[in-house]
C-alpha cells in the first residue's frame, strides 16, 4: 500500500568409486537361447497388447488426475471462500485512497442523527503490529495474528476531534475470525478500556499531540467474512487528558451523559470505522468479481 509518510561441522569427504560415475562393463554375451516353441510368438504378442493396454489407462489415469488438479486449483472453494482468502491480500495492491478516503461523509452519523465529514491528515507506513495496542488488546488479538497494520488519521469539519481509523490484516482463517468475534461479544472486550487500540498522530497536522492519554472514545469490529478487525481510536485535538475514556457502544446509546458521549467522540469513532469497514467490503466484492469475470 503506498502511504504519506514503510553450521554443522563439514563430514570427510570421501572420494566416490568410480561406479558413481561410469557404468561397469557389460558382461559377456550369454549363449542364444533356443528357439521358443511355434506359439510363443502368440502368447508374446498378447503379453505385449496387454502392457500397451495398461500403459494407456495407466495415462489416462495420470491425465485425469493432473487436470482434475488444474480444475481444482482454478475454481476452488466457494466464492466467499475465495472472497476470504483474497482479503488477506487485497492491500498490497489497492490505492491508499480506496481503504482510507481522503474525505469521509455520513449522514445521520453524529448525536441527533447530525450530518459528519472527516479530512484524513495523515497515512501511517504500513507495518507489522509491535505496540499499536494496548497490551491486553494485543494478547487478545494474538490468536488471529498479524499480516500487516494499516492506519489513517482523521479529523472532522471543526477541527475540534481527531480519530485514527485501523485495518488489521489478520493471518488465521474463517474459522479463527468466527472464534475471535464470539470472544469479543462474549466477552465484550470491545468496551474495556485496558483494550483500546493506540492512536497515529502525524506531525505537523491538529493530530500531533493525539497520545495515548488523549483517548477518549473507540471501536472495534472484528470481520467474519475476510480476515481483517477494522478498529477507531478518538480523542480531542487540543491535547487535552482526563476524560474518562467510554467504548462507542457505550458512549452512542441514547441518553448517555459521559464527556465523550455528549462531545460526540463516540460517534465519531463508531462512523469512522464503519466507512472504513464497508469501504473495505466494496473493494474486495469489487476486485474478486473482477477476477471471477476473467
Amino acid at each position: 500500500m503506498s502511504t504519506e509518510a514503510d553450521r554443522a561441522p563439514a563430514l570427510p569427504v570421501r572420494p566416490l568409486p568410480a561406479s558413481a560415475f561410469f557404468p561397469p562393463p557389460p558382461p559377456s554375451l550369454p549363449p542364444l537361447p533356443p528357439m521358443p516353441p511355434r506359439d510363443a510368438g502368440r502368447r508374446s504378442g498378447a503379453r505385449t497388447l496387454s502392457a500397451a493396454v495398461c500403459l494407456v489407462l495407466g495415462l489416462g489415469l495420470i491425465g485425469g488426475a493432473v487436470a482434475g488438479s488444474w480444475l481444482a486449483d482454478g475454481g476452488a472453494g466457494t466464492a466467499a471462500e475465495r472472497a476470504f482468502a483474497r482479503g488477506g491480500t487485497l492491500w498490497r495492491t489497492t490505492p491508499v485512497d480506496d481503504l482510507f478516503p481522503p474525505v469521509l461523509r455520513a449522514d445521520a452519523a453524529g448525536p441527533g442523527g447530525a450530518e459528519r465529514a472527516w479530512t484524513r491528515i495523515g497515512v501511517a507506513p504500513d507495518s507489522g503490529c509491535e505496540e499499536a495496542f494496548d497490551p491486553l488488546l494485543e494478547k487478545a488479538l494474538a490468536p488471529a495474528g498479524c499480516t500487516r497494520l494499516l492506519r489513517a488519521t482523521y479529523t472532522d469539519t471543526t477541527s475540534t476531534a481527531v480519530t485514527t481509523v485501523g485495518l488489521l490484516v489478520t493471518a488465521t482463517g474463517s474459522q479463527g475470525m468466527r472464534d475471535l468475534r464470539r470472544r469479543f461479544a462474549d466477552e465484550r472486550l470491545d468496551e474495556r478500556t485496558d483494550l483500546m487500540p493506540r492512536p497515529y498522530a502525524p506531525r505537523g497536522t491538529v493530530a500531533e499531540r493525539f497520545g495515548d492519554a488523549q483517548r477518549a472514545s473507540w471501536a472495534v469490529s472484528v470481520l467474519t467474512d475476510a480476515p481483517a478487525v477494522v478498529y477507531a481510536v478518538t480523542g480531542f485535538a487540543d491535547g487535552r487528558t482526563g476524560t474518562p475514556p467510554q467504548a462507542a457502544t457505550l458512549a452512542t446509546r441514547p441518553g448517555a451523559t459521559t464527556a465523550p458521549a455528549q462531545a460526540g467522540l463516540g460517534h465519531e469513532a463508531a462512523a469512522l470505522a464503519g466507512r472504513v469497514e464497508n469501504g473495505f467490503r466494496q473493494t474486495l466484492r469489487q476486485t474478486t468479481g473482477q477476477e471471477g469475470s476473467r
